[in-house]
């Protein structure tokens, strides 16, 4: 009797890492990230994501742009999770690459869940997130012994039928507990979120408004919170964009400025 041939092996299923390009500057890489994206098969990036970050990708690497900014067209997100199982089952190397860092609103939950449902193995490669390359370049801190004991993240954006944030309640927890209030996606709602906010913060209240994080083309904006609307459109400011409320920034020394000399107007222009 003779032997039966041996199966031929199963194909390897590959693995997708899900790597946080930073928010903006290529040289604020990790190297793990570095390392992640040369050793790519497949890269899905995302429409903040710096190109030149793309220059540590193999030549033989397949580049798939899957843009999602906020106020445009945007590639659907299901569509996103069935493109990285997919390659995935053909035992491809994929990496998710993502704006800032992956876990902070970058739709990493649901895509590790999608992943770890289809059985396949997921990394996640921190990035630098905006709010902290905005902070940096304005040499000023997310939190301060005097001013601020913590830091409040949110998002501006809500998803379609959610009633988002209740600005009210977030800016009582602010003021009470002496937290910096930081806002991402939140150009498109700043009216509402400024006249919430209102009934709870005083009008005096700093706010920083800094646009393209980190990079050559970074403006940055100085207000009060009642000008915070007013401030965007006059100053024709967009996203994307980092909103930053609180006491904390009473001590910022930008632009050669005093605390009064910064504050004292309302707001001062973009620089």
């Amino acid at each position: 009797m003779m032997n039966k041939p041996p199966k031929p092996p199963a194909a390897a299923i590959g693995q997708v890492s899900l790597v946080g390009a930073g928010p903006g500057d290529p040289d604020l890489l990790t190297l793990k990230a570095v390392k992640a994206i040369a050793a790519a098969t497949v890269i899905l990036v995302d429409d903040l994501v710096n190109e030149a970050v793309l220059a540590h990708a193999s030549p033989s690497a397949r580049i798939v742009y899957v843009g999602k900014r906020g106020g445009c067209a945007s590639t659907p997100q299901a569509f996103i999770e069935k493109l990285m199982v997919s390659e995935a089952h053909k035992g491809e190397n994929v990496v998710r690459l993502k704006g800032g860092d992956p876990l902070v609103f970058g739709r990493s939950g649901e895509e590790i869940e999608a992943l770890q449902q289809a059985g396949i193995q997921v990394h996640v490669v921190n990035g630098i997130t905006a709010a902290l390359g905005a902070l940096a370049s304005l040499n000023t801190a997310l939190t301060h012994r005097d001013h601020a004991h913590g830091v409040l993240m949110v998002t501006g954006h809500a998803k379609p039928g959610d009633p988002g944030t209740d600005w009210r309640a977030l800016a009582h927890t602010a003021r009470q507990a002496k937290l910096t209030l930081v806002v991402y996606m939140g150009v498109a709602a700043a009216q509402r979120i400024q006249d919430e906010l209102l009934h709870r913060l005083a009008a005096d209240t700093p706010v920083a408004i800094v646009q393209d994080a980190t990079l050559p083309s970074q403006r940055q904006a100085l207000c009060t919170l009642d000008c915070l609307h007013q401030t965007l459109t006059e100053e024709r400011m967009a996203s994307p964009c980092v909103l930053l409320i609180g006491d904390v920034l009473r001590g910022l020394a930008s632009l050669g400025h005093t605390q009064e000399a910064v504050f004292a107007r309302g707001h001062i222009r973009a620089m």
